[in-house]
């Protein structure tokens, strides 16, 4: 009776949705609000706090990120065996524990255990809300209700980063930890009250499942090019948390808000994705994610060009006398403005191309490892930048009185690198395109 009248309410048409649903999305906006307002100072955090150097701070905010990206289909089917109830208890009951470790633990030996910890609650709860999401809407509410949980995420993401900069300016880099720990016990609390477990008999896959659906991919040569390629573009999106941070505040100075700047990328989004997506909706998905990619080096060499901008003005832009910003700043946010535009061009596309490219009855299982891309561009992404700031931007308690003087001369060449890679990978895209549309066309003559 119970399935009945929850297969009852999810199937009619409007706003209406259970219990589950709501309580997936309210947690989930504790977790995003928690997770950003971390993320964004992850190699701060590892550097000041802990002792890391930007070489090492960054590869391991690069290797806790891909984690969080590839970890879920594995994750996802040991939630299946346990229950969602206990999976999301778990997961939540993991994440405060990490968190709070991180703030009160603050050593290298306990650091990278919590860093693991957090990975694995992170990736239950990415697999388990959307699957929560999925189960709990039917084909007439799936569109609205995934609407409502990605404006969700974005709500949460936008709250963290926001109350990232205070907390950092007043109580230090360490209280961002306990706060996110006071997100997620919030949510534990509410999952434990409210959260009822949905129903999933059958559709549980076992690891070696999981593992086989991995290998399928990763084999496929026209989908591991695609993934390469568009990794291409990631790479550049998280430089947001991997440099900029460390960027702006050594640039500019300890008043500067990275946190605030990194909210510009998801106000655009949030703003501009339907209108951007509706203006293409009569493009293929392929050319809309090409328009994207050109825009990525664009939006690199905007955040190079601080220097031409300073030339003009000097240090200082008022803006009809209400505030003032360094040029580094405004060229960061016209640079990210122009990122957020991308990503409304390339994202909601991706996974429209991606499923055209898996064998037809296999979309589900392949679109399970969709966000391959993340996984390879938060390595090399955060790796490269622990190289680059350290050469161009270096920590300055690494410098002498004298070094200081001209050690951040050249600091946006940074940028050019990201430009090239960016540059590197819409050409790329462009090339994959010629090559397998002249495939697709030859076996289309041959079939026909």
């Amino acid at each position: 009776m119970a399935a009945a009248a929850a297969n009852k309410n999810i199937t009619k048409g409007g706003w209406k949705f259970p219990r589950a649903f709501w309580t997936a999305n309210i947690v989930e906006l504790f977790e995003r609000a928690a997770y950003y307002a971390v993320f964004i100072a992850i190699t701060l955090y590892l550097s000041r706090v802990v002792g890391f150097n930007d070489i090492n701070a960054a590869w391991i905010g690069g290797v806790f990120s891909a984690g969080l990206y590839f970890l879920p289909p594995f994750t996802g089917a040991f939630a299946d065996k346990i229950g969602f109830r206990n999976a999301v208890i778990l997961a939540f009951s993991l994440l405060t524990l990490g968190y709070f470790t991180l703030g009160a633990l603050p050593y290298k030996p306990v650091v990278i255990p919590a860093l693991v910890i957090l990975m694995f609650g992170g990736s239950f709860i990415k697999s388990i809300i959307t699957g929560t999401v999925a189960k709990t809407t039917s084909e007439e509410t799936r569109a609205r209700g995934y609407s409502i949980f990605y404006g969700i995420v974005n709500v949460g993401a936008f709250l963290g980063k926001t109350f990232a900069y205070p907390l950092r300016i007043d109580w230090g880099l360490r209280s961002i930890n306990f706060y996110a720990a006071i997100m997620t016990l919030i949510a534990l609390i509410v999952v434990y009250i409210y959260y009822k477990n949905v129903n999933s008999d059958g559709e549980g896959r076992s690891f070696g499942e999981v593992w086989q659906s991995f290998v399928k991919v990763v084999t496929n040569v026209r989908l591991i090019l695609l993934i390469i390629i568009v990794s291409g573009f990631w790479i550049i999106q998280h430089q947001l948390y991997a440099t900029m941070p460390k960027y702006v505040l050594r640039t500019v100075g300890e008043h500067a808000s990275p946190e605030w700047i990194a909210n510009v990328n998801p106000l655009v989004v949030m703003t501009t994705v339907v209108f951007i997506t509706n203006m293409m909706r009569n493009v293929k998905a392929v050319n809309s994610m090409i328009v994207g990619m050109f825009l990525m080096p664009l939006s690199a060499l905007l955040m190079a060009s601080s220097n031409v901008l300073e030339s003009f003005v000097g240090t200082s832009v008022s803006f009809f006398g209400l505030f003032s910003a360094h040029p580094i700043t405004i060229m960061m946010i016209a640079g990210i403005v122009v990122q957020g535009l991308a990503e409304t061009f390339i994202s909601p596309r991706f996974l429209e191309y991606f499923s055209f490219m898996a064998p037809k009855g296999e979309e589900g299982l392949y679109l399970g490892f969709s966000h391959l891309h993340s996984f390879i561009s938060s390595l090399i992404g955060f790796g490269i930048s622990g190289y680059l700031l350290t050469a161009y931007c270096p920590d300055p308690r690494t410098l002498s009185a004298a070094e200081k003087l001209h050690a951040y001369d050249h600091a946006y060449y940074i940028w050019f690198y990201f430009a090239g890679i960016a540059m590197t990978a819409a050409i790329a895209l462009i090339i994959y395109k010629k090559i397998y549309d002249k495939k697709d066309s030859k076996i289309e003559r041959s079939s026909s």
